[in-house]
């Protein structure tokens, strides 16, 4: 989508006013927080399913339960 707005990820990091480590998060496909995507999408002028994928976790049993 950057090329397509003829931005580099310097030029998203100015413009959206985030840190680096935001703009290396998504580009690894890690997480990054909601303010930080509306921002991006904001920058580029998009909707925020052009830049986020929904993917489903697996549960995990017994996830963050006390077994004293």
């Amino acid at each position: 989508m950057l090329n397509d707005k003829s931005m580099d990820k310097t030029d998203l990091q100015k413009k959206t006013g985030t840190s680096w480590s935001v703009i290396a998060k998504m580009a690894k496909n890690e997480k990054v927080s909601i303010d930080a995507s509306l921002k991006i999408c904001s920058a580029l002028h998009c909707d925020i399913s052009d830049i986020l994928e929904v993917v489903e976790v697996e549960k995990v049993e017994n996830c963050g339960e006390d077994n004293a």
